[in-house]
């Protein structure tokens, strides 16, 4: 089954970390540029950070927003088929439900920001920032 599975969400305090997990399957997931991004409730989904595929070495581009730049690490383990976002001191306003997502195949690197660029979704993972 092509699916994204994401896990590591919590509760965690002001200046807190917390590492985001998103285990692909059933696809070829070293191929794909992948992506994650946030909704907080009555809010639209944004993009967080995205990065490029790598294959034989080469690739591997990333982009953040500017709200997380600095606090957080995307990266990717291809032999694991795992996406990862490690947030650092982290904010109430981080506060969300964090998706990956999959970059359409064949997409210019350059719609990594929009949502409408992605065809396959987790189920989000909640992240709390809170005292």
């Amino acid at each position: 089954e092509v699916q994204l599975v994401e896990s590591g969400g919590g509760l965690v305090e002001p200046g807190g970390s917390r590492r985001l997990s998103c285990v692909a399957s059933g696809f070829i997931f070293s191929t794909y540029a992948m992506g994650w991004f946030r909704q907080a409730p009555g809010k639209e989904r944004e993009f967080v950070a995205a990065i490029k595929w790598i294959v034989n070495g080469i690739g591997g581009s990333i982009n953040y927003a500017d709200s997380v730049k600095g606090r957080f690490t995307v990266s990717r383990d291809n032999a694991q088929k795992t996406l990862y976002l490690q947030m650092n001191s982290l904010k109430p306003e981080d506060t969300a439900v964090y998706y990956c997502a999959r970059l359409v195949a064949g997409s210019n690197w350059s719609s990594n920001y929009y949502k409408a660029a992605y065809d396959l979704w987790g189920q989000g993972t909640q992240v709390t920032v809170s005292s």
